[in-house]
């Protein structure tokens, strides 16, 4: 069914691509070119400064797009960048879908401004099951990836061509009038720390500079802490994913050189690049991938400088803490990077969407999917901290703060754009201005719109962690906050510093999504009308045999490896053998005192033991030693090891080498005559409807075929088709193995129906491996849907059918989270909270996987959790808080560069705003809290300090009661002046709620 349902992602592509473009009017883009010099991206004749919002379509459902991209423009994207995933557009070899959708589909292209830089990879990473390759490109005879290996590139050629030629065909080419101004071949292949921050590798060398970034060497002995501070950050990402093409020495660089002709000849008309590639070769722009790429260089003079993955969050692991990055330290990051000649950024995770894999990070994070996430240990959720949370939320106040900063960019460009590079100013021992004129522009250029030689703009920096600073700059004073950016599109008037943070915040909460009160268990709640009132509806139950459950099993001498006999579709792994336990082992057990072990040299990622169909115990871990104590009996007993996955490793070098089960030895230990070698015994594997299929390449074990596998056998109409591999041997199919109830798919429509379900009441004791289903009616409204699996341990969950992702409420570690500072560089164990909490118990319900009433819920529960406290909530932005004071800038928006040659910036009115802002169909019901003066605390926990302004609460409530967002000024001829002499703060807290309810609240 996995792979059922991948097959439709390609034209899920042509859809997303028009979709995004489409959001706004409609209209058609006109075709023009997209080229590049050593400034920026030239598109249409003209260089541009621009903001990528990294959306990754899978990780959203068709219906989610719209919003997604809505958003992403409404703060400040010009780019949507997003992957395009191999396994999920060629589940099976050669059996890519064409599109679909018709003539409607492909000029769909609108005029939203929103372009496209597509990533074609084929290796994602992007904490993505399996890095993206299909588990069948492993399978191929002599293959080795992302190396100079011929069948691997043959295969990356045909995907790649096949990517880029229907790409072609719909007209979605820039030259086409389509979005896509930029591709990518190859990603995370040279992850060294020269890469990430060469400057700070040559200023800790030799604090000697490139000659042609700047005249001025001084910048880089005032960096000299800054960078020491940035490396120490680096040491875990190139020790977690490692230098790849270093790994395959000449190999590696012959790859890369391979991979840039061949995508450079399939004649795609727009720029491609490589990120973290330094050797990137001739036309290919290598591009930075990190926290901080301000001090990126390309590999010629004649190359832009983009960053392609700007780390704005960081991933999550089952049983680990939550990240979080400040968007102080991010604002600064992005900041950093234009003033120091940087033109194209994009956040990784702009917006959660609904999968994941390595380290790479979006505008929007998403959710990872049925079994889509990549690992090992990575949780089902892909927020990422991102502005646009997995459920489509804005995330404030990053994605408030950064839509500040993109306005603040935008009105420097025409100064950007027109200077081939900045005048460097030293301002003080950590303090720097970088200053762009445009009488220093290119020629050949169309400049037409950006002529003002008068034009300029600055950015001026403040690297002290600690104190702010007060610096003189064009004969004007400016106190710059620590680790902070203040910009200057004039030169002059500063509109925006990283540092303060202007926007609200806001508090997602999750409540019942059912009207009845807190605290009501899923199996009183799920009701459905029946005759006008409400009939509950009960949990049912059916138990997963341990072990072999179908006649159609075979038994191999040896141990196979996981994923070669899985291909991947299922978690799951039965591994079977039988003991013989003699009455001398019994009692010399019992003499000595001891017992028993199983003892395995190595295993990844879940491991149970059974013992004649009781559990012994558990092991967790990658590639970890395992020696679990047994209890057998006199006789024959039955040795069951279950191997789980818990996604496949998306990172680094010989990937395809990794699998997964167990390897080395198995052996049990604590005999009277020794220990007993099980490696090469007799084990019985599950498997469906077919035969176990060993690849050329693979070791030949002997098969013991059971009477149906004889050459006597006879196919049957039921049987799964045959096809050829790449070796052109006829080869069975298998179905599923693993579980039955995955076989019997009683997770989905008619198929539950027919598993012999019994009635589970709140008497009956937890109970492993076990299958749970009850049916719940659609919460009212349009908030996100979010399952509440607090109660349960370990297992995955599925909703009509759909695959909701796997679960497990595995707690983080008590300690490590601490207060978070934004100043000095980041790293992802810095600002991480959660402690002590399981790290993930909500899983996204995408509505439209939703109907009105009746929804199938299905729960395979591995550990022995309790289905009774299962819960479904709405997620919404309930709470929204605010502080600004008279020291603060006026709104971005409302300045304004003069049009006439002169191209000086303009705002009639310098009064600091504060603006809150529901979400959509919400309005503000009630004030919390609200104090003009010297308000004390932060969001949720404000206090009166001794300057209030008494009339606080009625004029912020005049301004915004009843309405979705509103905005007051804060100034004394508003508020009045409650102490003279005192630089005054707003600060306010307001509750939202659907306006369908609002009426009655307010009056």
């Amino acid at each position: 069914m996995e792979a059922e349902r991948a097959w439709i992602w390609l034209p899920w592509l042509l859809l997303w691509l028009t979709v995004q473009l489409a959001v706004v009017d409609g209209k058609f883009f006109t075709p023009f070119n997209v080229s590049y010099d050593h400034r920026a991206l030239i598109i249409d004749g003209k260089r541009r400064m621009l903001n990528s919002a990294g959306i990754h379509y899978p990780r959203a459902t068709p219906e989610m797009w719209p919003d997604l991209i809505a958003k992403s423009k409404e703060g400040g994207a010009d780019v949507i960048q997003t992957y395009v995933f191999w396994n999920g557009h060629e589940p099976v070899r050669g059996q890519v879908p064409l599109l679909i959708f018709g003539s409607s589909s492909g000029w769909l292209v609108g005029s939203s401004g929103l372009y496209l830089h597509l990533r074609i990879g084929p290796y994602v990473c992007a904490e993505w099951n399996f890095g993206g390759f299909p588990v069948w490109l492993r399978d191929i005879p002599g293959i080795e990836f992302r190396t100079d290996n011929a069948p691997f590139k043959e295969e990356m050629q045909r995907f790649v061509k096949k990517i880029v030629d229907l790409m072609r065909e719909e007209k979605l080419f820039s030259w086409q009038g389509g979005p896509i101004i930029m591709l990518q071949v190859i990603s995370s292949y040279n992850l060294s720390i020269y890469n990430t921050d060469l400057d700070c590798v040559i200023q800790m060398k030799s604090a000697q500079f490139f000659e042609f970034e700047v005249a001025n060497a001084e910048q880089n002995i005032l960096l000299f802490g800054y960078c020491y501070f940035r490396m120490l950050g680096l040491g875990k990402i190139e020790n977690e994913y490692g230098n790849i093409e270093g790994s395959f020495g000449q190999k590696g660089k012959e790859y890369v050189k391979w991979a840039a002709n061949m995508a450079l000849g399939l004649g795609a008309g727009v720029p491609w690049v490589m990120c973290r590639q330094t050797d990137a070769p001739g036309e290919i722009i290598d591009a930075c991938n990190a926290y901080y790429c301000d001090g990126y260089k390309p590999n010629s003079y004649n190359k832009p400088t983009l960053w392609t993955e700007d780390w704005d969050g960081w991933y999550a692991s089952w049983g680990g803490r939550l990240p979080h990055r400040p968007v102080e330290d991010l604002a600064f990051a992005v900041a950093r990077f234009f003033q120091r000649g940087g033109s194209f950024q994009n956040y990784y995770m702009y917006i959660p969407l609904l999968e994941k894999s390595s380290t790479w990070f979006q505008y929007f994070g998403g959710t990872n999917f049925g079994r889509s996430a990549g690992g090992p240990f990575y949780i089902t959720s892909y927020d990422y901290d991102a502005p646009i949370d997995e459920y489509g939320l804005l995330n404030e106040p990053k994605w408030g703060h950064l839509k500040d900063l993109h306005a603040a960019i935008k009105l420097c460009e025409p100064a950007l754009v027109a200077a081939n590079s900045p005048q460097y100013i030293k301002l003080g021992p950590q303090q720097e201005a970088h200053v762009y004129h445009e009488s220093t522009h290119a020629d050949n250029l169309n400049f037409s719109i950006y002529r003002s030689e008068s034009r300029c703009s600055a950015f001026l920096a403040n690297i002290d962690e600690h104190s702010s600073a007060a610096v003189t700059f064009l004969g004007e004073k400016y106190t710059l906050p620590p680790w902070s950016v203040s910009i200057l599109p004039d030169c002059k008037n500063t509109v925006f510093n990283t540092a303060k943070v202007g926007a609200q915040t806001s508090i997602k909460m999750v409540e019942l999504g059912l009207p009845l009160s807190s605290g009501v268990s899923l199996n009183q709640r799920f009701t459905t009308k029946n005759n006008g009132c409400h009939a509950t509806k009960s949990w049912m139950t059916i138990k997963e045999p341990i072990g072999v459950w179908s006649e159609t099993n075979f038994t191999v001498q040896g141990i196979l490896e996981h994923v070669n006999v899985t291909k991947d579709s299922s978690d799951y792994l039965w591994y079977i053998t039988r003991i013989y336990i003699s009455d001398e082992d019994i009692s010399f057990w019992e003499k000595n005192n001891i017992g028993p072990a199983v003892k395995i040299d190595s295993m990844r990622d879940v491991l149970r033991v059974f013992v004649n169909g009781e559990l012994a115990g558990s092991v967790i871990g990658r590639w970890v030693k395992v020696s679990q104590p047994v209890k057998f009996v006199q006789g024959y007993n039955e040795l069951l090891l279950l191997s789980q996955t818990v996604g496949l490793q998306n990172y680094g070098a010989f990937l395809e080498r990794d699998g997964a089960g167990f390897r080395g030895q198995i052996k049990l230990v604590g005999f009277r005559n020794g220990d007993i070698d099980l490696s090469k015994s007799l084990w019985t594997y599950q498997v469906l409807n077919g035969f176990y299929l060993l690849s050329s390449n693979l070791i030949h074990y002997k098969i013991l075929l059971s009477e149906r596998r004889t050459k006597n056998y006879r196919r049957k109409t039921s049987d799964p088709p045959e096809a050829s591999n790449s070796t052109g041997q006829i080869i069975t199919n298998m179905l599923p193995v693993g579980l039955k109830g995955e076989f019997l798919k009683v997770y989905a429509g008619e198929e539950t129906e027919k598993a012999g379900w019994t009635d589970y009441t709140s008497e009956a004791d937890p109970s492993i491996f076990t299958w749970y289903k009850t049916y719940f009616d659609t919460p009212a409204g349009t908030d996100p849907v979010a399952l509440d699996l607090g109660s349960m341990g370990k297992g995955q969950a599925w909703v009509n059918g759909h695959h909701i992702g796997r679960y497990w409420t595995l707690v983080a570690p008590k300690d490590g989270c601490r207060v978070c500072d934004y100043r000095g560089a980041y790293n992802s164990d810095k600002c991480e909270f959660n402690c002590g909490k399981p790290t993930q118990t909500w899983y996204h319900v995408p509505r439209s996987w939703l109907k009105d009433e009746d929804n199938l819920l299905v729960i395979f529960e591995e550990t022995g959790g309790n289905p009774l406290d299962i819960s479904i909530k709405l997620r919404a932005a309930r709470l929204i808080c605010s502080q600004v004071s008279e020291s603060h800038y006026p709104p971005v928006h409302k300045w304004s560069i003069s049009s006439s040659f002169d191209g000086k910036l303009s705002l009639n009115d310098l009064t600091p705003e504060m603006n809150l802002r529901c979400q959509d169909g919400y309005v503000i019901s009630s004030i919390e809290f609200a104090s003009y003066g010297t308000p004390h605390g932060s969001c949720q926990e404000f206090f009166i300090g001794k300057c209030h302004a008494s009339n606080s609460s009625s004029v912020v409530s005049e301004a915004c009661l009843g309405r979705n967002n509103c905005s007051i000024r804060v100034s004394n001829l508003v508020f009045g002046d409650p102490c003279r002499g005192v630089v005054k703060t707003l600060a306010v807290g307001a509750r939202c709620m659907p306006s369908s309810n609002a009426g009655s609240a307010l009056f």
